[in-house]
């Protein structure tokens, strides 16, 4: 049975066992993962259930009505709902980014007063501030701004309760972090279902056309020029790469688990027939046993990189306004390794566990195919080439990385 929030706040933060709360949700979306996914409507049940189970205010301060908990924490949250369900996994990873980014870009007082009203309506946070999304466009007025414009992809954009956006004031071409109350007349959410994969992510394009945007919801810069950002602003880039290495990470290891199940009860396509019972014994096909044992090596090499870039991320936060441009490029370039990592295991245990299955694989009532598509729309959106230029040019010139946040 999933913990209820009522429960959540009766107990004291620090003795909540989240990752406990989060398997009970990854247990529940489990049962009928592949049928919702066919399905690919808009994920209302889905948040309902994470927010009564506590997890959507799993990062706001206790003393405000939070979990309290760590990035750390939040990434185990994500990777383990990700294993059930990566459309949710990657809505919920893309709502801690988001609902934390007031720490990145507004001051402290602002940041407050946000995170305060965010637990206290139990908000979920969608939208998207990736580096190549044109900036929308504020226009003055009293007492605040009106956004014009249009973003391509969003995520979130049908079920949130806040968004965040890039965009910059009329006649500059700085790009800031904005946040807009969706309900706000003017907000035109477009469809996200015409894509084969986070078909319950709720994405897809969103219109604004004069929607009033109070001048408190204006965050501060995104720009990617040297010197504009302080190192602990622009952990931002390595925060929400690490919850992009969490997502398909969880994605591997979720099929993984779906096809191990289904490997100890069928026969490997290339056991050859034999009239020793099935499934009594357990498998032995040595074909087969390589594959697990490649892919497993796989699976955490890309895990124990995370891990090292989770460690270096936290240590990074803790020094806050001490943090140095060094010791940012430093992480920034772990959490870069750790997300191409955990890109490429995905791509190839989505593809290569299927091929354990065999001709069952395709069939839609097992849904395998949904964390292949899942894997790969992700992938296709944020390229591991880049990273990996980006790896090489600090390996070898000792470049910082660019200030560029994931889509």
């Amino acid at each position: 049975m999933t913990v209820t929030a009522d429960e959540v706040t009766d107990a004291e933060a620090g003795q909540i066992d989240w990752l406990h709360i989060a398997r009970e949700i990854a247990d529940d979306l489990s049962t009928d993962a592949a049928e919702r996914e066919q399905a690919g409507k808009a994920p209302i049940d889905e948040v309902a259930r994470l927010r009564e189970s506590g997890l959507l205010t799993l990062m706001a301060p206790a003393e405000q009505g939070g979990g309290g908990a760590d990035w750390r924490t939040a990434y185990a949250v994500v990777r383990t709902v990700a294993t059930a369900d990566g459309a949710i996994g990657h809505l919920l990873g893309h709502h801690y980014f988001l609902s934390f980014s007031a720490r990145f870009f507004a001051g402290p007082a602002r940041a407050a007063r946000v995170e305060r009203e965010s637990t206290e309506g139990q908000w979920c946070w969608g939208g998207g501030i990736a580096s190549h999304e044109p900036a929308l466009i504020l226009t003055p007025k009293a007492n605040g701004y009106l956004l014009n414009g249009y973003q391509r992809y969003a995520t979130g954009v049908g079920i949130a309760d806040r968004l965040v956006v890039r965009a910059a004031k009329y006649g500059t071409d700085v790009p800031l972090a904005v946040l807009v109350d969706p309900a706000r007349p003017g907000v035109v959410s477009g469809s996200g279902g015409d894509t084969f994969g986070q078909r319950l992510a709720a994405g897809g394009a969103v219109e604004f056309d004069s929607v009033p945007v109070a001048a408190d919801d204006v965050f501060g810069s995104l720009s990617p020029d040297e010197g504009v950002l302080s190192p602990f602003a622009s952990l931002a880039v390595p925060t929400a790469r690490l919850v992009s290495a969490q997502f398909c990470l969880g994605i591997s290891e979720g099929l993984l688990a779906e096809v191990h199940e289904h490997g100890r009860a069928v026969r490997s396509p290339w056991q050859p027939f034999s009239p020793q019972p099935w499934p009594d014994s357990p498998p032995q096909d040595p074909y087969a046993l390589t594959m697990y044992g490649e892919l497993a090596v796989v699976a955490r090499a890309a895990s124990a990189l995370a891990d090292q870039a989770v460690d270096a991320l936290l240590r990074g936060l803790a020094q806050g306004e001490d943090l140095d441009d060094d010791e940012c490029a430093e992480i920034a370039v772990l959490a870069s390794v750790a997300e191409a990592a955990a890109s490429r295991a995905a791509q190839e245990i989505t593809t290569r566990a299927l091929d354990v299955v065999g001709v069952e694989a395709a069939s839609t009532r097992h849904g395998f195919d949904r964390f292949w598509r899942d894997a790969r729309t992700h992938t296709l959106r944020e390229p591991a080439a880049h990273r990996l230029r980006e790896i090489g040019d600090y390996f070898l010139n000792g470049a910082h990385p660019p200030f560029a946040l994931p889509a």
